[in-house]
């Protein structure tokens, strides 16, 4: 983890070092270890440099090629080194002392704006061709590294890690976008490329960008491929070759000149991680720091038995923060001198109070488990993928296994996953396969043979029969606003909320298959967000976190699996448990949910930080008069804190990110 950043003028104006020594210094979290700065006239980048690999102690960026026509500055760890060294003709020197950033150097000398496609690992870069007189930049295909810029037509080109170094700029206007606070507030977050100011972009994941005087041109360079499917010859073939593809992921991740740390929640995914890593390290005969969040007072959100079943393996250095000490709104002051977007999730906290912790043991990379569950799905999705086929018996088997691993009734899993979607055999006049289903229903749930006809049968038809006469005579919309009484009416008018949620998305269909579902899950715009949030906690600790399920070999494998190697006998994540057999505790390994923490978030905002929230729903609240309905909101509030009244998800979520909106408006002094 390091800090980019970079001013192009498009007029020729030269470069002010003043103005790119004041970007340089904005970000020195991200990179103590040292700064510099490169200027040729019009163009000019810095560089905040974080120690973390082998090679990155012999780097010296920005860095200027042998020919003097390319010039770069990254944040970037390259992990197809090898690869990269042989196919480039890079032999005649020694690989330890090849930096990445001179392989993407001659990566781009090579394959020009193709050179992305040939990368893997996490980087975001920006590369001065002198000859094409142009800046091509490109970020990795995930969005573990993140990329933010400013432009002007004509006239400026600015990039930098973080917003905040464009914001300290005086030609970078702090102009609020109110379409990402609606956003925000609807919980869209799908936007990959806005910000919350209205001239500051993202550059999206996978994708490339080359600015010059004619102007900037944005493609993608990768896209991940919804229709691969894998085939291999039994369950052992599957789970071996995801061992080997997870294996690699870990390894590729441990390339570091100092002490790892694994986070380690007890659950499965960051289990993984950890039982992995400590024993690519034994082998080198080093050791692994694990840090846990655990809970003293809020017992139910305590995971200990499942953490200490990995540490009782041995190899490994634990260490240990209290999640129930602070509250959600607690450190918000500190957090917002770094945070630059106010779109903070519930569990931000959690990060926060590790990296601090991280920071103190003088450790700087860190591994974790974040986002296994989409990364190798967890599988529940075929059950309505099976349901959706009318293969009614495999569904119902299925569930059955299913439910007791979730602690959950397998009456109440059949409702939410199968039973919804028998009125769609009736609606598409396949009674065979309807009448099938209520058999079996009825034969293992119990359910009345002459309710499921009229209410999954009989009920649905005639409503598409009303349907489509309605829409003979009006044109039906779906108005998603409506159903989020939060945001203000004319708010949301003014900016054409509805229709920029249907763009989106929001409205449309259901997935038809478990491959769709797993599809849609790893492409939605909230996972480059969050690993935008995931960097900017790190960054404030000057830390480098590091993502074995984001690795793209990884997903591209998981998501060709067929169905029931995702969910097999009720088991989500199946490849991934057999394949760590003998890795993983068997109490992690064959382990169903995790701990729900939404108990210690409720606590904490009600009891620990509850004069914070006071204060702020008599105050700070009213900076978002033009954007809530505040009537429904201070309801929702009363309601919240009545004493005897049990916490309600529709009342403490609203408030939540309010709240947390307003502090933000407060503390950065964003004017509506």
């Amino acid at each position: 983890m390091s800090g980019i950043m970079g001013i192009y003028y498009l007029n020729d104006r030269p470069v002010d070092r003043e103005d790119l020594g004041i970007m340089v210094e904005t970000l020195t979290h991200r990179g103590p270890d040292g700064a510099d700065i490169w200027i040729d006239r019009a163009i000019g980048f810095g560089h905040r440099m974080l120690w973390t690999t082998p090679e990155s102690l012999l780097e010296k960026l920005p860095f200027t090629g042998s020919t003097g026509n390319l010039t770069i500055t990254s944040d970037a760890r390259i992990d197809n080194r090898d690869e990269l060294i042989n196919t480039l003709k890079l032999n005649n020197c020694a690989a330890e002392k090849i930096t990445d950033s001179q392989l993407i150097l001659a990566a781009y000398e090579k394959w020009q704006e193709s050179c992305p496609e040939n990368l893997l690992g996490d980087f975001a870069f920006a590369i001065w061709d002198k000859q094409q007189q142009s800046v091509f930049c490109a970020r990795d295909h995930l969005g573990v590294k993140p990329f933010y810029y400013f432009y002007q037509p004509s006239q400026t080109f600015l990039f930098a890690s973080e917003i905040k170094a464009l914001l300290c700029l005086q030609q970078v206007p702090r102009q609020l976008n109110e379409v990402r606070i609606a956003d925000y507030l609807t919980f869209t977050m799908e936007d990959r490329a806005i910000t919350s100011y209205q001239d500051i972009l993202r550059l999206p994941p996978a994708h490339s960008m080359v600015i010059s005087q004619s102007g900037i041109k944005i493609k993608s360079y990768w896209e991940l491929d919804p229709h691969r499917e894998m085939k291999m010859d039994s369950d052992q073939a599957y789970a071996d070759k995801f061992r080997e593809i997870f294996t690699e992921a870990v390894r590729c991740r441990l390339r570091s000149a100092f002490p790892i740390a694994s986070q380690l929640s007890g659950g499965l995914d960051s289990s993984a991680v950890t039982c992995v890593a400590r024993d690519l390290l034994t082998k080198k005969k080093k050791s692994l720091h694990t840090i846990s969040t655990i809970f003293d007072t809020i017992t139910e959100c305590d995971e200990r038995p499942f953490i200490n079943a990995v540490l009782e393996q041995g190899g490994l250095t634990p260490h240990y923060v209290y999640g129930d000490e602070v509250g959600p709104l607690s450190h918000l002051d500190s957090i917002f001198r770094y945070e630059d977007e106010a779109l903070l999730g519930p569990s931000h906290f959690y990060p926060w109070i590790v990296n601090r912790a991280l920071k103190e043991l003088g450790l700087r990379i860190s591994l974790d488990g974040f986002d296994g569950d989409t990364t190798v799905c967890h599988g529940a999705s075929r059950l309505t993928e099976l349901a959706r086929q009318g293969n009614w018996k495999t569904c119902i088997q299925e569930v059955q296994a299913f439910s007791p691993h979730f602690n959950i009734s397998p009456n109440a899993a059949f409702r939410n996953y199968g039973l919804p979607y028998l009125k769609d055999f009736a609606k598409k006049f396949r009674w065979r396969a309807f009448f099938e289903g209520v058999r079996l229903i009825h034969k293992h749930f119990g359910v009345s043979r002459k309710q499921l006809i009229i209410n999954h049968g009989i009920k649905p038809v005639l409503e598409q029969v009303q349907q489509l006469l309605q829409r003979k005579q009006r044109k039906v919309t779906n108005s998603f606003v409506s159903q989020t009484p939060l945001v203000k009416g004319n708010f949301a008018e003014l900016i054409g909320l509805d229709e920029r949620i249907q763009k989106f998305g929001a409205l449309s269909t259901e997935p038809l298959t478990a491959k769709e579902q797993h599809w849609r899950g790893l492409t939605q715009g909230v996972l480059p967000y969050t690993l935008e949030r995931v960097d900017q906690y790190a960054a404030m600790f000057s830390l480098e976190a590091r993502h074995p399920f984001m690795d793209k070999r990884l997903i591209e494998f998981c998501l060709a699996l067929p169905s029931d190697q995702k969910l097999y006998q009720g088991w989500g994540r199946m490849v991934m448990r057999r394949a760590l057999e003998g890795i993983l505790p068997t109490k992690v390994q064959w382990r169903g949910g995790k701990a729900d923490l939404s108990a210690n978030f409720d606590d904490g905002l009600l009891n620990r930080d509850r004069q914070i929230l006071n204060e702020v729903m008599s105050h700070q609240i009213k900076y978002l008069e033009k954007y809530i309905d505040l009537d429904f909101l201070q309801t929702a509030y009363q309601r919240l804190i009545s004493t005897g009244n049990e916490v309600r998800d529709e009342d403490i979520t609203p408030i939540w990110v309010a709240v947390t909106l307003a502090l933000w408006f407060d503390y950065k002094q964003v004017t509506p």
